[in-house]
Parts: structure tokens; C-alpha cells; sequence
């Protein structure tokens, strides 16, 4: 599911690249976000964020923090806060299978990418483990390898 192609009414806003090398994933959910107006017209334009941004569930909740979306140029005085926490919706048995698992093993959410689905904002959260030094120079050795293979592959024919 991880590298799923995205369907023909999902629009890509950002991908949150270096989620997949600083993290293991284990799973992976959908969640609605909670926007004022500004927001969604700067999400159209492709204006923002993920990196640094996690998701974090509070009092049967789930939040969205960190996250950049950057103002929209015509909202003026009405515009959003770039960097505000952003409610999440999700069902109450994910909310609180995911309470369970980010305080039982430690887990993190991250969230991997933002898009349209139907003309709804979308975020696609990652339950995590954080990769250490040595997992993340295996992880580029078998890119390298792969890429070497593929190379050498097309190289014949």
C-alpha cells in the first residue's frame, strides 16, 4: 500500500520525503483535516509543508502539529496562521487504536503526504519506528544496489 499510485481524483499536494528514511512504517491511515478557507486555497496552490510535522492524539482526538501551510496571498487580514495545530478526522476505533499504540511501543505518527480525494484535504499518517544511523545507511545501500541492477538491466537490452 505504501507505493500505491495515487487514483485518478487524488491530487498530491506534498509528500513528506524523508519520513520514509528517518522512519520504519509500520502502518498507515487516511485522515480528514479540519481547514479554514485560506488554508484550502493555499493547499490548491501547493503551498505547503510537512517536514518536522507529526500527528499527536490529545484528550480522544487526533492533531496535526507543525505543519506549514503558507498564507494565502488574497485572504489579507482574513489569512490563517501558518504553523497552527489542525484537528484530524478519524474514527473513534482508529483514535483509539493508535492511543494504544503510540504510548504502548512507543510509536510515533508522522504524517507521509498531503492531497485532494474527492475534493476533501487529506492527510496520509504513518505509525512509525525511528530508524537508527545503521538502518538508514543499509536503507541507501539497497537503494544503491537496486539502482545499479536496474541499470545494468537496461544497459542490455
Amino acid at each position: 500500500m505504501a507505493n500505491k499510485q495515487p487514483s485518478s481524483d487524488e491530487k498530491i499536494v506534498c509528500l513528506n520525503r524523508q519520513a520514509r528514511h528517518n522512519y520504519f512504517i509500520d502502518e498507515i491511515y487516511e485522515a480528514g483535516l479540519v481547514l479554514v478557507g485560506s488554508e484550502v486555497k493555499s493547499l490548491r496552490d501547493g503551498k505547503a509543508n510537512l517536514v518536522d510535522s507529526y500527528a499527536q492524539i490529545r484528550h480522544g482526538e487526533a492533531f496535526l502539529i507543525n505543519a506549514h501551510i503558507s498564507p494565502y496571498a488574497g485572504a489579507n487580514q482574513f489569512n490563517h496562521e501558518p504553523t497552527r495545530i489542525r484537528k484530524l478526522l478519524l474514527h473513534g476505533r482508529e483514535i483509539e487504536r493508535l492511543t494504544g499504540k503510540t504510548k504502548e511501543r512507543g510509536l510515533t505518527l508522522i504524517p507521509l503526504k498531503l492531497y485532494f480525494k474527492g475534493g476533501r484535504a487529506k492527510v496520509e499518517l504513518g505509525l512509525a519506528r525511528g530508524k537508527k544511523l545503521y538502518d538508514k545507511r543499509e536503507t541507501l545501500r539497497r537503494k544503491v544496489a537496486e539502482r545499479e541492477v536496474e541499470r545494468s538491466l537496461k544497459s542490455r537490452h
